[in-house]
């Protein structure tokens, strides 16, 4: 008898204990670590740093949905009457429209914000900045920006693409111990930028399958083409170069793919979690320097830096406009583009961005 309730009582504690684990675990780790091939490219290459991290990683953040402390910086007094007033307008009305959308759409019971959902937060102490980078919605830009206040260049016309992105020279925000996120996610600007979701991924798309590269063709490219190609050739499952736009969808909308999500292609949703992080400032790609120079105007940056128009990479090529990209939708049947359409609804919805073709419902 004793045996019998000593062994009850284990099981009871041992429900309880896995009940608690898998209500501190990251629902989107969770479906990240379900994911055949998933590759995180955010997460530590070695055990050391894994190990380091782990108090921090295993450490949920309690903080309310929209909590910030901080609103969009108001306008002086000599701005009321300018452009910066109708700029003001729009920011209040987006933030509007992704709050409504969070409320109708997302749970309010979730309140923790754990490192992975600001994994992708850029910090620039200086002037007190947040930013979420959102790949092929200028984020390269935006990076010689960040730097270019904190000091770390004079001009973001000297900083090379891999500078930018493979130098270190920012800090992340998940770099932070617990009171260091809390505090900036309540006092810093935060901000992100946004691009109408057909067009980031044919910009996405054309960036790492049409030109040489010896990371997506290899690891993204050979197993596309392995599972959604009928008779490729040894060259083609090799290299992984020549990936069609029709396979590389048939990749993204595979509930089993063959290699997981990448940020360039991923929702913004889930990469910034905007129904968790109550940011300031929201800006569009199709409105990027006017946009992108309102917000610098609104923190105080120097007048002498405005956000660069330059082309980041393939400058010689055309870049993807709403004509170039309703030529690579063209080449998936109706089903294909309303199942990408409802891949991308949140964003499309949250952003307040209009379908893309007429027959989509």
């Amino acid at each position: 008898m004793r045996l019998t309730c000593l062994f009850s009582f284990i099981l009871l504690f041992g429900a309880a204990g896995l009940v608690v684990f898998i209500h501190l675990q990251d629902p989107e780790e969770i479906v990240h670590q379900q994911t055949p091939g998933y590759i995180d490219r955010r997460q530590s290459s070695t055990l050391h740093k894994r190990r380091r991290r782990f108090v921090i990683k295993k450490s949920p953040i309690l903080i309310s949905m929209n909590s910030s402390t901080l609103n969009l910086p108001t306008l002086k007094s000599d701005d009321r009457n300018s452009k910066w007033k109708s700029l003001y307008q729009i920011q209040s009305k987006r933030k509007q429209i992704m709050k409504e959308t969070c409320s109708k759409y997302k749970s309010n019971n979730r309140r923790i914000i754990t490192p992975y959902h600001v994994s992708r937060i850029f910090v620039e102490d200086k002037y007190r900045v947040l930013y979420c980078e959102v790949p092929k919605a200028g984020c390269s830009n935006w990076k010689r920006v960040l730097m270019v206040l904190n000091g770390l260049a004079s001009s973001t016309k000297d900083i090379q693409h891999n500078t930018v992105h493979y130098g270190n020279y920012l800090k992340r925000l998940d770099g932070f111990d617990r009171k260091g996120i809390y505090h900036r996610l309540n006092t810093y600007t935060k901000m992100l930028f946004i691009r109408e979701p057909f067009e980031k991924l044919v910009s996405a798309f054309r960036d790492k399958f049409e030109h040489p590269n010896n990371y997506y063709h290899p690891v993204f490219g050979k197993a596309i083409i392995s599972r959604y190609r009928v008779n490729a050739t040894k060259e083609a499952l090799r290299t992984g170069s020549g990936v069609k736009f029709k396979e590389f969808i048939q990749y993204l909308l595979d509930v089993h793919r063959p290699v997981g999500m990448d940020i360039h292609w991923d929702h913004v949703n889930r990469l910034c979690s905007p129904c968790l992080i109550d940011y300031d400032f929201v800006g569009k790609f199709e409105s990027m320097e006017e946009d992108a120079n309102f917000f610098l105007h609104l923190i105080g940056a120097p007048q002498n830096l405005t956000f660069p128009k330059f082309k980041d990479r393939h400058s010689n090529e055309e870049r993807t406009t709403t004509k170039i990209t309703q030529q690579y939708f063209a080449q998936l049947s109706p089903s294909q583009r309303q199942q990408s359409y409802d891949f991308y609804y949140m964003d499309y919805l949250m952003f307040n961005y209009s379908k893309p073709f007429e027959d989509l419902y």
